[in-house]
């Protein structure tokens, strides 16, 4: 996830309230056109894809659609603002990156992570503290120092000081997740998956980057939309 940070629009509580107001939803669910995310993402649906990852797994015992339901909280938009299909659609797609990210819920830190320098040493806004690691962490693997000193002044932690709170707080773990997908994915949706996934990695995967990579996280969303009862639309690939 390289994509550079993008403005920071936060919702007020005043008004994620009026949005489920408005949809006949309680005043702590964000509703997607008369039905809750939580609807959508049942127990049954998020037990589909962290049932695959083995016993062993660090993120089995981490990630719960409970922390899921709790950030969101924070981002009402998420699956919110387009037609029933459209919202749905919208909600494989992030469980499908999320799926391919960490492994079906397996992983919280990024294999090997220390070992690489995602250190952006000509961003003054956002610079490095010794000592931290800026590799990818939580269910879209946050990375860069841009990401986590941005992500943390908005959700409300020392992104920059204090990274590994994404890989030990769960539910900041998901709104670091939600965080970069309504500030760089979300506006994109309409284009298709494929755009989705050039804004999530393109520059590593997309014009054959990593084909390979690409099918796998085009495959989860077309499962997601089957099991969501929506059709995938197209231009899925990049």
């Amino acid at each position: 996830m390289a994509a550079k940070l993008l403005t920071v629009l936060l919702v007020g509580a005043l008004f994620g309230a009026a949005v489920a107001q408005n949809c006949g939803c309680a005043s702590d669910l964000c509703c997607s056109n008369g039905s809750s995310v939580a609807d959508i993402v049942t127990q049954s649906f998020f037990d589909g894809i962290i049932n695959q990852a083995a016993s062993s797994c660090a993120g089995k015992n981490f990630y719960t659609r409970a922390a899921f339901l709790s950030a969101l909280n924070s981002y009402s938009g998420f699956g919110n603002d387009g037609s029933t299909d459209a919202n749905k659609r919208e909600i494989a797609a992030f469980f499908a990156h999320v799926t391919h990210e960490t492994g079906h819920f397996c992983y919280i830190e990024e294999i090997n992570g220390a070992s690489h320098n995602y250190c952006d040493s000509s961003n003054t806004q956002y610079p490095c503290v010794s000592g931290q690691n800026y590799y990818g962490r939580g269910p879209l693997q946050l990375t860069w120092n841009y990401n986590y000193g941005a992500a943390g002044n908005s959700i409300g932690f020392n992104g920059l000081s204090n990274p590994g709170i994404v890989a030990t707080d769960v539910v900041t773990s998901f709104k670091t997740a939600l965080w970069f997908w309504m500030n760089n994915v979300h506006s994109v949706i309409g284009q298709g998956f494929g755009a989705t996934i050039r804004a999530i990695n393109g520059a590593v995967e997309c014009n054959g980057g990593n084909t390979a990579a690409v099918n796998a996280r085009v495959q989860y969303y077309k499962d997601y939309c089957s099991q969501l009862g929506v059709s995938p639309g197209d231009n899925l690939t990049c």
